[in-house]
Parts: structure tokens; C-alpha cells; sequence
């Protein structure tokens, strides 16, 4: 049982400073990092963390061919993560003293996954393997379309949210996981009623997560409606706290835990990785987790 991620490889420069800069404001940061990033490398590094068989799909530039090594040192399957001459995607990142953050993002590398790379790494998939992307990436469409034909789970984590998400292929998608805003920009509703009855009406087809922040998670799994509770942390950086959410999640749903255990062990995982700094290096793994649901549970 594997899960194959189409996912974004982001090189992430990551400046701690006092405020957002202002226009026309020069800045100095108090402490600066680069370090591996984008939404589908955090997912494949929480995913491997998790316990999963991940496979990575995607694109990076050979100077940066590191940051590949450092996927493959967390076992994930890199086969399928070729080096190119464009530029990697990247993202520049002020993060304040209270934890928020403000991104600016450079796709490159990212937007030239094909048709056929999606075939290439669809080739020798078994029947209950899983498929995720997030809308990071190019040719959304024919993973969504490519992983239907043959049969697979497809799970979709449309961030960052886009106008161009509503003309994907929707009937594709088994399991929907957003946050508030992006259920909010797809159901054109604000308060969690309305936008649980349009996913009910509108995607009935698929099992839909919301995170809904310190409030927690809810599901919509046919008919039920299943509800976990945040863990109450020192949040310090919330940078992959989705990513770590849905890679936690994806493992253990995959592996056919019950849905409400596997909400709240992907829970218990994003209230760890809040607790520490930076993206991928804040991701726990699954001894860490289950120690942490221990002291909670206990």
C-alpha cells in the first residue's frame, strides 16, 4: 500500500523578523534559514514520518539536487523526482515573534510535471494505493483524471487556493481536505453550517475534512458528521502544520484506521509541529506522536 504524492519541492528562505515589512520599509532579519519546503515535499516528509510508503512525484533544479538527498535520508521514493535546468520553486517567508507568517512563492520548477510524467509514475500502481496533490503543481488535471482510470484513492489538499481548482475534474477526488478560508472560497459560504450543507449537496461523491484550526477538525463521511478537538499548545510556528495534518492523516486513514482515529492522531501530530520552528524539520514522527497521545489520553 503506497501513497504517491504529486507534490511541490520548494526552497524555503525563511527570515524571523519583528513585523511584516511595509512598503517602501527596509527590514533587517534577526535570523535566517534555506531549507527544504513546498506543500507536497512537507506532505511526503510527514507521510514517510507517519509510517507510510510514499512516493514522491515532482521537480527540482540540479543545483539543488540536496534537497532531494535530504527526501530520500527521510525514505521517501524519489525515483520519480527529476533534475532540471529551471529554476527549483521557492518561497520567501517572514515569520513575526508570534508565529504568523507571510509567503511569497515562485513556482518554477514545479509547473512542468506532464501528462506523461503523471503515466511514468502511475505505471505500476497496485488497486489500493492512494494518490495525493495539492494545487502547487502543474497537470492537476491529468493526476486527478489518470489516478480515476486506474482506480486509486485520490485525496486533494487544494492549497494554496485558486480560481483555477473549481475547473478541475471534482468527481475524481475520494477525500477533500481544506482548511476554513479554502472551504469558505469553494463553497462561497462563511459559517460552518452552510459550507458543510454545500459539500453535502455539491460533493457528495467525496469525504471532506475541514480544519478548522484551534477548533479542531470535522469530517463529512457520508451521512456522519465526526468532530476532534485541537490540542491546546505553545503554538510557535504554524508554518507545515497542514502538511503534517494531512500526511498523519493519509497514513493512518490509508492503512484502514478508523476515521476518528486517524483525525485525532493527525491532531495530535500538527499540535507538535507547532510547538517547534521552521516546516519539515518541525514535522514529528510517530514514536513522538504516540508519547504525546499518551500523556494526553492517559
Amino acid at each position: 500500500m503506497a501513497v504517491i504524492n504529486f507534490g511541490s519541492i520548494n526552497v524555503d528562505h525563511v527570515y524571523q523578523v519583528e513585523h511584516f515589512v511595509h512598503p517602501g520599509e527596509t527590514l533587517a532579519s534577526t535570523h535566517y534559514q534555506c531549507l527544504l519546503g513546498g506543500k507536497g515535499a512537507n506532505q511526503s516528509i510527514a507521510l514517510a514520518k507517519a509510517g507510510a510508503d510514499v512516493r514522491h512525484v515532482g521537480r527540482i533544479n540540479e543545483s539543488d539536487a540536496n534537497f532531494k538527498q535530504i527526501m530520500i535520508k527521510h525514505n521517501i521514493n524519489c525515483k520519480f523526482v527529476a533534475c532540471t535546468e529551471s529554476p527549483s520553486g521557492h518561497a520567501i517567508i517572514q515569520v513575526t515573534p508570534s508565529g504568523e507568517n507571510a509567503i511569497v512563492l515562485f513556482g518554477g520548477a514545479n509547473h512542468e510535471i506532464t501528462a506523461k510524467d503523471v503515466m511514468a509514475a502511475l505505471d505500476d500502481v497496485k488497486s489500493n494505493d492512494w494518490v495525493l496533490t495539492q494545487n502547487e503543481t502543474s497537470a492537476i488535471d491529468e493526476v486527478l483524471k489518470q489516478a480515476k482510470e486506474k482506480g486509486l484513492k485520490v485525496a486533494f489538499n487544494p492549497a494554496p487556493m485558486t480560481e483555477s481548482v473549481k475547473q478541475l475534474p471534482v468527481d475524481c477526488i475520494d477525500l477533500l481536505i481544506v482548511n476554513e478560508v479554502e472551504a469558505q472560497e469553494i463553497s462561497g459560504h462563511s459559517d460552518i453550517d452552510s459550507m458543510e450543507q454545500y459539500f453535502r449537496t455539491h460533493w457528495s461523491h467525496s469525504e471532506i475534512i475541514i480544519t478548522l484550526g484551534k477548533a479542531g477538525v470535522c469530517m463529512l463521511k457520508k451521512d456522519r458528521r465526526i468532530e476532534v478537538d485541537a490540542f491546546v499548545v505553545d503554538a510557535v510556528d504554524t508554518t507545515a502544520a497542514g502538511d503534517t495534518f494531512i500526511g498523519f492523516f493519509l497514513s493512518a486513514y490509508s492503512q484502514h484506521t478508523d476515521a476518528k482515529s486517524a483525525l485525532t492522531r493527525a491532531c495530535a501530530a500538527s499540535a507538535l509541529a507547532v510547538t517547534q520552528v521552521g516546516a519539515a524539520q518541525s514535522i514529528p514522527d510517530e514514536e513522538q506522536v504516540n508519547r504525546f497521545l499518551a500523556k494526553h489520553h492517559s
